[in-house]
């Protein structure tokens, strides 16, 4: 494959533009999945250094299941409203409505889970490990990996991405940050189920 097909290959994969997919492949001598992760990880910091800028702009997404039994609402913010209008953010955050639909999360971030609830689960997670016959020692450690795996678990940003369970919610919004330019934010999310 050319230097020219890889780009134009790399580009349609990540959305990168021409000089940031150059310098990724230079960087990882050719190596097209090398140059993908570190187009992921620059996507990464563009989103962090975004975030800080406020995020007044946005639109709400809908999703309806195909049997009608499930509709979700979620509120998208970004910085602009001509980002508000570009078609990709919209696609995006359809995207992540359908996901709420499939995988039911209940809070955005692992941090928002309150701490009640896992004051609860951890109760139930003593009472199975007792039963299961833990040693003591072993116990802190595993109940935080337990309460770890429950708060990602719960939180949207956090979950693994229905339509690509390779990266989660929180690593597909920074990629569109990335390549759009803007922050971009979950505000909130409704989904009703009968």
């Amino acid at each position: 494959m050319s230097n020219l097909e890889q780009i134009k290959n790399l580009r349609e994969k990540t959305g990168a533009g021409v000089v940031d997919v150059k310098k990724a492949l230079e960087e990882s001598e050719g190596d097209e999945e090398k140059a993908i992760e570190i187009l992921r990880k620059r996507g990464k910091d563009k989103a962090l250094k975004k975030s800080t800028r406020e995020a007044k702009e946005g639109i709400i997404a809908i999703y309806v299941n195909s049997n009608k039994k499930i509709g979700v609402m979620v509120k998208m913010f970004c910085e602009t409203d001509f980002v508000a209008r570009n078609s990709e953010f919209q696609e995006m955050a359809k995207d992540i409505a359908m996901h709420v639909a499939a995988l039911d999360p209940k809070f955005i971030r692992p941090e928002d889970v309150p701490s009640e609830i896992i004051k609860k689960e951890k109760e139930i997670w003593i009472e199975q490990l007792k039963l299961e016959g833990k040693p003591k020692v072993m116990l802190e450690k595993i109940m935080a990996g337990k309460e770890k795996k429950f708060r990602e678990e719960s939180a949207l940003l956090s979950q693994s991405y229905v339509k690509n369970p390779e990266i989660t919610i929180g690593e597909l919004i920074a990629e569109k940050v990335g390549k759009i330019g803007e922050n971009i934010q979950v505000g909130e999310f409704y989904r009703m189920e009968l």
